[in-house]
């Protein structure tokens, strides 16, 4: 019985190392977003990471920023999209993940803010306290991307020496 308990502790422990570490390696790996060059480890907490099937990677700080970056690459051929648990900040799943959107907890690359949560129950907490209506994921990826076809042709400078704005919510970078 004791030795059960032990190696479930030890499995246990082991896994949050691991996740703790592939959270690590992701914005370690790319650490500013490919799209508007805002820090990922300032942004975790909204950061997404998209893989296409040629094996190429994209890391945003955002949903807006990854909507950018998937108009981008049109024809390629997405494996998988991640975005980062509000709370914990590890990737998941984005079409898994439970969404949030609007409230008054400022989002980041946007007006209407967008988070994501591991569970209906996160969610629906931070909706409690912050506002805001729960969704999915083609639900947020729909208000980015009408956010961004709000913008024009308006598009981020990346790599910009001066502080710069953001077309769409004046956040500065």
């Amino acid at each position: 019985m004791k030795r059960g308990l032990a190696a479930l502790l030890l499995l246990a422990i082991c896994t949050i190392a691991c996740v703790a570490y592939a959270a690590e390696t992701d914005v370690q790996a790319i650490p500013a977003c490919e799209v508007c060059g805002m820090s990922r480890e300032t942004f975790a907490s909204s950061r997404m990471l998209i893989r296409y099937a040629d094996g190429t990677k994209v890391g945003t700080c955002s949903i807006r920023c990854a909507m950018e970056a998937l108009g981008a690459a049109r024809g390629k051929k997405v494996a998988s999209v991640k975005v980062a648990d509000y709370t914990t900040r590890v990737l998941l799943d984005a079409d898994k993940a439970f969404w949030a959107i609007g409230g008054d907890e400022p989002g980041v690359m946007t007006r209407t803010p967008k988070w994501a949560f591991a569970t209906k129950a996160a969610a629906r907490a931070f909706i409690k306290e912050h506002g805001g209506r729960l969704a999915s994921f083609a639900e947020a990826k729909q208000a980015a991307g009408a956010e961004l076809t709000g913008m024009g042709k308006k598009k981020m400078k990346k790599g910009a020496k001066e502080k710069v704005k953001c077309n769409c919510c004046d956040m500065k970078k």
